[in-house]
């Protein structure tokens, strides 16, 4: 089993994770893997039952999904620890949706800690819309990933985008692209949600690599 603890409430996140600890049976073993400890063949023994001094333990990571390389290596495995005989816990920070859909899809318990959305803040779309108009890939990705991490919504930052596309070929703006490329960019921005939830992709992974390909 797999189990999720999560978001930018670090108090009540902490404190649900402690009790959860707390009621692991103390005859289990319990082994914790930071993201500097991490060894991915030490992992796979977890998950592969090829442990040799335990019948069953519990495996606890901490943060563990912050460092890319292993939050590759966690995503494709997740569905073999689903259904390993050993527990798996994650304590993370505020995960992205994509993620969270991994954790969804290998059927793991989602305990998730934000805090609310007064204290959150808000997101200024048109940051997107300008980085995309000056062709600036790397602000552009910045800033998705900062409208994600404060739950901007999908259709909000596509509605965004092809207003500042068809702003361009209005003003006949074609400093950055040819006008033909903004065309092209409105009719794939128009269809790429729908597209993606077809396929059975996420949103926001298929928008990402939109952008990313797209300058």
């Amino acid at each position: 089993m797999i189990y999720l603890f999560s978001g930018d409430d670090s108090k009540n996140k902490i404190k649900s994770y402690e009790n959860f600890v707390e009621s692991v049976s103390k005859e289990m073993d319990v082994f914790y893997v930071s993201k500097n400890d991490f060894n991915p063949t030490q992992i796979e023994s977890f998950y592969s039952g090829s442990g040799l001094f335990f019948k069953k333990c519990t495996v606890v990571f901490s943060n563990v999904l912050e460092l890319e390389s292993i939050r590759d290596f966690i995503l494709e495995k997740l569905s073999l620890m689903s259904e390993a005989t050993n527990d798996f816990v994650f304590l993370e920070s505020k995960l992205t949706k994509v993620v969270l859909d991994e954790f969804k899809k290998a059927r793991a318990e989602l305990n998730i800690f934000e805090l609310p959305k007064d204290k959150k803040e808000k997101f200024n779309n048109f940051l997107l819309a300008e980085a995309f108009s000056e062709r600036d890939k790397l602000n552009l990705w910045i800033y998705f990933r900062q409208a994600m991490d404060l739950g901007v919504g999908m259709e909000e930052l596509t509605g965004v985008l092809l207003w500042k596309v068809k702003d361009m070929i209005l003003k006949k703006n074609f400093r950055k692209f040819k006008e033909e490329e903004l065309r092209e960019f409105g009719t794939k921005i128009t269809t790429i949600l729908a597209e993606a939830r077809k396929n059975g992709l996420a949103d926001e992974a298929a928008f990402e690599k939109f952008l990313l390909e797209a300058l």
